[in-house]
């Protein structure tokens, strides 16, 4: 029940807000139709000679309850940040690359264990982000312009987000070496740098990823066909 004076077109659009998960963007553009659209059906009801409260019930019968609005929205959300994060991990993972170049140009001691070391770490980690680069673009690709002709898998949201923890472990763990190495390399500034944009990396696809792993267990998301 809305308290007195509370407009219950507003009250529709805050609870369906408070109910959905997703990029903060796409929720607020979604409700936002969604309140526009109630709030248009229930003028025409008004036009029509019903009074204000009628024409508002009217409406929700046309629109649906919130919580019959919710599996349908959260869907379209859960897809949304599914390509949110395989953008954050198509545009952040090859820096894993990057940043293993910038340590090891100059190396201080090429034939010293750490740089030895950073070589074969560096190895596994450039494969992750090619691999995790190449399932971003795969996503991409099949939520984008593709989604017209072929059915989005229903657990593509939930395989993104793991490649986006395991990108952003990756990313984590090139911060934490580079550091290290900084510490004792004489092209520590290089060094810096590289941990400096690891570090900003795995901000950026960890926080994005957590998001993503979060709409993809939600209920709604896992038992729906998505697409």
């Amino acid at each position: 029940m809305s308290a007195p004076g509370t407009d219950p077109v507003e009250v529709y659009a805050a609870d369906l807000a408070a109910a959905l998960h997703g990029p903060a963007r796409a929720k607020a553009r979604l409700v936002e139709e969604i309140r526009g659209g109630l709030a248009d059906t229930a003028d025409a009801h008004v036009e029509r000679g019903s009074s204000h409260q009628d024409a508002i019930r009217a409406a929700v019968r046309e629109f649906g309850r919130v919580e019959e609005l919710v599996p349908s929205c959260q869907r379209e959300l859960t897809l949304a940040q599914a390509r949110h994060t395989a953008r954050a991990v198509a545009l952040t993972a090859p820096s894993l690359i990057a940043c293993w170049y910038l340590a090891g140009t100059p190396a201080a001691d090429p034939a010293g264990p750490i740089p030895r070391a950073a070589q074969l770490l560096a190895v596994h980690l450039a494969g992750v982000a090619i691999a995790a680069t190449l399932l971003a673009a795969a996503t991409l690709a099949l939520t984008g312009t593709l989604a017209r002709r072929l059915p989005t898998p229903p657990r593509l949201p939930l395989v993104v987000a793991w490649a986006g923890t395991t990108a952003g472990v990756a990313m984590a763990v090139t911060t934490l070496a580079l550091a290290l190495a900084s510490a004792l390399a004489t092209n520590w500034p290089l060094l810096a740098l590289a941990g400096a944009l690891a570090a900003a990396s795995h901000a950026v696809v960890a926080t994005s990823a957590r998001a993503c792993r979060r709409c993809a267990r939600l209920p709604v998301a896992r038992t729906a066909r998505l697409g």
